[in-house]
Formats: structure tokens, C-alpha cells, sequence
């Protein structure tokens, strides 16, 4: 460290631990799990970003038959991306240069702050085996980056988990055909993850057009803590609503809605 640096803190400080170790494991976390063989990352999963075989898949690369495939004969080895190489479905830094962008797109998820506790299991493995590992400076350095961006972008991370709620007939910018794909899906319901999967797009990729979209007035932002609209009842029971049991379900509505 150069005298007079600022030191910023980790992104995980137990995951900082088992690289300085050179551990091999799993560091588990309830936003996403890393993966590490001798203290480097070889694979990142999240729930909020889209699976190395979605991005594959979409991208023209990969069928998912193919993908299926690859599991069964490989999976139980954990040799996945072996198995896809040397059988010449990919090649080799096609499969590099995508799930390097998997990698660091599920990192940012799995290394948001304040999303819960995490564990390390030592010797746990993927399936789909090493690629190309990565270095936890620079999955860390990476995931700062991108968090600026975002936040310099439009300053409102409520918009990145939230239904995607589209604003009509406005005075807006223009939208590139990226943009718009976004746009498109934007029904209320779906939120950034599901626009990400529904388009096999990485999905800082689709945080990062909502964000610009939003900022732009095309999607709203909705305030601090704001709960999302409870569901609607169904169309039946809107049909019924002078029977007495409707009352009835509308408690039992509130009460799952409570757990």
C-alpha cells in the first residue's frame, strides 16, 4: 500500500480470507455464491442474473439441447466446459470470453451489500468446472465500477428490483432499439432480473438501461420503501363481491401477504 492511499474496505471480507488462503470452495450468500479454486474465482451464480447456458442460448451459440447434453455426459465430472470445448460446440474462447461476462455479472449480485450472511464450504465444486479464473481484486474492482456507473446513471437503485412500471404518452428522448426491447417488456409485473432472462441479456446490461430509461422519464421511479401495489383479486371474485365470503378471502389475502 503507497503512503497516504485510502484503504477501501472489502466487498466480503471472508471471501478476501479464503484468496489470501488460496481455499477452494464455495462462498454462499443469499444474493448469489462464487466459487473458488485456490483462491480464484472460477464461477459466479446469482438468482438475479441470467445462467451461462441462457446467455449462450440466446446468443445463437449454444441450443439448449446442446447445453443439456453437456450436463449429462459431463455434469457428474464436473467437466462441463471441458465437454463443450473439446466436443466441439464451442470454442474455447467463445466459451471464455461468455462466462468470464456470467462471472462478473452474477458477482455483482452476489456481492451486494447487505443481503444477509454468508458461509464458505470448503471443497465444494461446479459442475461446470474451471474456464478461466479470476482474480478477487478484480471481481471486487469490477463490481465497485459498476456500481458507480449505475449510480451515476440515475442515483435510484429502487428501480433495479422493482416492477419495471412503464410511463405512456410522454415528452421523452428517443430510445435505442436496445432500449426498447426493454421497453417492450415493461408490463408492471416483470421486474429487471426477468427482462434480463426474457431477452438472455447479462442483467447489469438490463439495470443499466432501466436506469437510463428512467432517467430519461420512460420508466418510473418509485420512492424509497415503497411496497409494490398488492395483488389484484380475481376476476371471479370481483364477479361475487355482494357474497359475504368475499370479505373472508380478502383476510386471507392480507394474511399470506403478511408471511
Amino acid at each position: 500500500m503507497r503512503t497516504g492511499t485510502a484503504v477501501r474496505p472489502a466487498l466480503s471480507p471472508l471471501l478476501v480470507r479464503m484468496a489470501a488462503r488460496r481455499a477452494t470452495g464455495a462462498l454462499f450468500g443469499e444474493s448469489g455464491t462464487l466459487y473458488l479454486v485456490d483462491g480464484r474465482i472460477v464461477h459466479a451464480e446469482s438468482p438475479a442474473a441470467p445462467g451461462l447456458d441462457i446467455l449462450l442460448a440466446a446468443g445463437g451459440s449454444l441450443p439448449a439441447e446442446g447445453w443439456r447434453e453437456a450436463i449429462a455426459q459431463a455434469g457428474a465430472r464436473r467437466e462441463v466446459g471441458r465437454f463443450l470445448v473439446e466436443s466441439g460446440r464451442l470454442a474455447g474462447g467463445e466459451l471464455e470470453i461468455c462466462h468470464l461476462g456470467a462471472l462478473f455479472d452474477a458477482a455483482y449480485f452476489a456481492l451486494a451489500p447487505g443481503r444477509g450472511p454468508v458461509r464458505f464450504r470448503h471443497g465444494a465444486a461446479h459442475w461446470l468446472g474451471p474456464v478461466r479464473p479470476v482474480r478477487v481484486e478484480a471481481v471486487e474492482r469490477e463490481t465497485r465500477r459498476r456500481r458507480a456507473l449505475l449510480e451515476a446513471v440515475w442515483p435510484h437503485p429502487q428501480v433495479d428490483t422493482a416492477a419495471v412500471v412503464r410511463r405512456d404518452r410522454i415528452r421523452a428522448p428517443a430510445v435505442t432499439r436496445r432500449q426498447r426491447a426493454v421497453l417492450d417488456l415493461a408490463d408492471g409485473v416483470r421486474t429487471a432480473a426477468e427482462i434480463a432472462r426474457l431477452l438472455g441479456r447479462p442483467a447489469f446490461h438490463a439495470l443499466l438501461d432501466i436506469r437510463r430509461l428512467a432517467a430519461a422519464g420512460h420508466i418510473e421511479t418509485p420512492r424509497p420503501g415503497e411496497a409494490p401495489p398488492p395483488p389484484a383479486l380475481p376476476a371471479w371474485v370481483a364477479d361475487i363481491s355482494d357474497d359475504p365470503d368475499v370479505e373472508l378471502l380478502r383476510r386471507l389475502r392480507a394474511a399470506l401477504e403478511a408471511m
